[in-house]
């Protein structure tokens, strides 16, 4: 599902509320989950999931193309947990 899908099931979820305001209150979510991830912060959504930030080091890799070392910088990924309802759900509906 991308985002435009989950905007056009909300809206038919809830047909009295306008498209537009369904739009900025997704715009709000995501980037409140975005700045919370940039602050180093853990978000933690009850029956989906959570989201955390992870730093690598940075380590000494090797360019494939022309065999020469160089430095990989530190960095900073995103991490996705599901949860155990989320988990178990997911296996439930196997057939």
């Amino acid at each position: 599902m991308v985002r435009s899908e989950l905007l056009q099931k909300l809206c038919n979820y809830y047909p009295n509320i306008l498209r537009r305001d369904i739009e900025r209150i997704l715009e709000i979510i995501f980037f409140e989950i975005s700045e919370a991830l940039c602050r180093g912060e853990n978000i933690e959504i009850r029956g989906f999931g959570s989201f955390y930030p992870k730093k690598y080091k940075s380590y000494k890799g090797r360019n494939p193309k022309t065999g020469e070392s160089i430095q990989i910088p530190e960095k900073i990924l995103p991490l996705y947990r599901p949860s155990r309802d989320l988990l178990e759900k997911l296996n439930s509906k196997q057939d």
